[in-house]
């Protein structure tokens, strides 16, 4: 086997969905990291869950060898590094859009941004407009601070009566 580029690793890797969103990619979604050869035959993908506890993250590491492995790279390791902790700036903005496009609304603010903001602030999201996945309005409101998953808020917008997910910025 030909050692394959770096970028087509990196494109191959793109084909691996996040299994709670599976319209964006891992590398959309900003958990792949790196990715090194060992040698010629072991490639090697760190990865940072979006949370210490996340339950996906066996699936996407099994997912990731299964993928690189159907292009013929004959070793895939993935390692998972929780330091520095994920973010949701790391984000594409391509995946942000899918994923309103699947009716989660993306983060509306950047984490970073966050720091700034008071701590009950960040707690009610109270100082930050959530529009409606569907119907794209800011008339919503917060129903509970967990939706579908943890990293998730559960609102529900006033106008179009629709409940969606909001995935927090952290």
């Amino acid at each position: 086997m030909v050692r394959p580029a770096d970028e087509q690793i990196w494109q191959w890797l793109s084909e691996v969905s996040d299994p709670e969103i599976p319209v964006i990619s891992v590398i959309d979604l900003g958990i792949v990291r790196a990715l090194r050869w060992t040698d010629e035959l072991h490639c090697e993908v760190t990865i940072t869950p979006t949370y210490s506890g996340c339950p996906a993250m066996q699936v996407i590491t099994e997912n990731i060898q299964q993928v690189l492995q159907s292009h013929g790279v004959q070793t895939v390791s993935v390692k998972t590094q929780l330091s520095p902790a994920w973010t949701t700036d790391w984000m594409s903005e391509s995946g942000k859009q899918k994923m309103q496009a699947f009716g989660i609304a993306p983060p509306a603010q950047q984490a970073s941004q966050i720091a700034k903001i008071d701590v009950s602030a960040l707690i009610s999201h109270a100082s930050v407009d959530i529009p409606c996945p569907q119907c794209a309005s800011l008339n919503t409101r917060l129903i509970s601070q967990f939706g579908s998953t943890s990293c998730k808020a559960l609102y529900r917008c006033t106008d179009c009566l629709e409940p969606f997910d909001y995935f927090k910025p952290h």
